[in-house]
């Protein structure tokens, strides 16, 4: 294996995070038509449910939370490229770095503590508090860890990634 070519564990975070990626399409199609049908029902019909409509917040939960991993993948994400944009590779490496590990820091300590946010309302197995809502309101709580983690996971496939490619250009230039 080249210098050049991502390591098994690289190529199994990118492949992971890009089927996650691949799920939130289907969320957020899944998201629009549901809108649609309670739009039409309710326009057209009168006819509105509670259940529904916290689907719909679900979803967008869903989508948020598992689709930032895919965002950071595919640069999608913001930043500020005034200064970036004029760095040397050394520096521009350094920034990487450091970018990578504070959003790390930031994932694993949102992570720790939405558990305990995550357990209680799974201890008493929180519903919606409106009459006809969704029940097991802690399922879309789990969604906040379950997303934290796949932007660490993200984290270090980025590291690996910028390591590699680090190592790749110095043993070029050898």
């Amino acid at each position: 294996m080249s210098d050049k070519s991502p390591s098994p564990l690289e190529a199994g975070i990118h492949s992971f995070i890009d089927l996650m990626g691949k799920a939130t399409v289907w969320i957020g199609l899944t998201m629009i038509a549901l809108v649609a049908i309670n739009v039409l029902l309710r326009y057209s019909f009168s006819f509105g449910s509670v259940w529904a409509q916290e689907l719909e917040w679900h979803l967008l939960a869903a989508l948020i939370l598992l689709g930032m991993s895919y965002a950071l993948q595919r640069g999608d994400n913001v930043r500020v490229d005034l200064f970036y944009a004029n760095f040397s590779p050394a520096k521009k490496f350094i920034v990487d770095v450091v970018s990578v590990l504070l959003l790390l820091a930031i994932s694993l300590y949102f992570i720790k503590l939405s558990l305990a946010y995550v357990g209680q309302s799974y201890s008493i197995l929180e519903a919606s508090p409106d009459p006809g809502g969704i029940p097991y309101r802690w399922v879309v709580k789990a969604l906040i860890p379950l997303g934290y983690g796949l932007i660490a996971l993200q984290c270090v496939g980025e590291l690996l990634r910028l390591f590699r490619q680090r190592k790749a250009g110095e043993s070029s230039h050898v």
